[in-house]
């Protein structure tokens, strides 16, 4: 009988290190595949790919300095004054990116709401393949391989579009896409919020015009002409 018991102790010592060891693959496993890739994007505080996003607020875009697929160093000025700039954060390696290369280089291009011009960013030489990169990248759009704008605009994946407004040199929209439609979703909006900020700007500057040209004739703050009634009042008084 003491022989059975310790017979069967053992087997139930080994069964449960055989379903720990199970576990612990599983979960392994699980960890290398990571969750679904919504769920992942937005437990890193993201936005999954196909979903857009606006900052809440405009903010200085800096230039974008890198090399281009022959390795001379290249420099996209988009400082206030400028042209307005949609960057488009591609890579060589990613099949979402694929699409809009292939976009970009065919004959119907899609044309980029609000006339911006173009600009194609990837990383640095050692994290990209430069020889898919001239298979993939059209002639007439700008390429600048920098790992550093992909910093400095603190770009969280790829296909990844940023439109900076030309007239104040600020990032006015940014997101991730799947496709031009949701581009041109995201530039609508960045167009719209400059166009609401340019009308809210025009009040003051109406009103500094009104009194210029009221002191360039004459009238002051106390003039009888802006205060029609005023005489009537005091005569009455009187």
């Amino acid at each position: 009988m003491t022989v059975l018991v310790a017979t069967e102790t053992l087997l139930l010592v080994l069964l449960a290190i055989l379903v720990v060891g199970l576990l612990r693959s599983h979960a392994e496993i699980l960890r290398r595949l990571g969750p679904p890739e919504g769920e992942a994007a937005r437990a890193n505080g993201q936005r999954p790919p196909g979903e857009m996003a606006r900052r809440g607020r405009p903010t200085p875009a800096p230039d974008i300095a890198g090399s281009t697929l022959d390795g001379a160093p290249i420099q996209v000025g988009v400082r206030p004054g400028g042209p307005s700039t949609l960057l488009a954060f591609l890579s060589s390696g990613c099949l979402t990116c694929r699409t809009f290369w292939e976009s970009l280089g065919s004959d119907a291009a899609p044309a980029v709401p609000g006339g911006a011009r173009l600009v194609a960013v990837t990383k640095d030489r050692d994290l990209e393949s430069p020889a898919r990169l001239r298979d993939l990248a059209p002639a007439d759009v700008p390429l600048v391989m920098s790992s550093a704008a992909w910093r400095d605009y603190e770009v969280p994946t790829s296909p990844y579009f940023v439109y900076i407004d030309g007239g104040s040199g600020e990032v006015h929209g940014e997101g991730a896409a799947s496709g031009w439609e949701q581009v041109a979703s995201l530039l609508r909006d960045a167009l719209d919020d400059v166009a609401t900020a340019e009308r809210g700007a025009a009040g003051p500057e109406r009103v500094s015009r009104i009194d210029r040209a009221l002191a360039e004739a004459g009238i002051g703050p106390g003039h009888e002409s802006l205060h029609p009634g005023r005489d009537r009042e005091e005569r009455g008084a009187g």
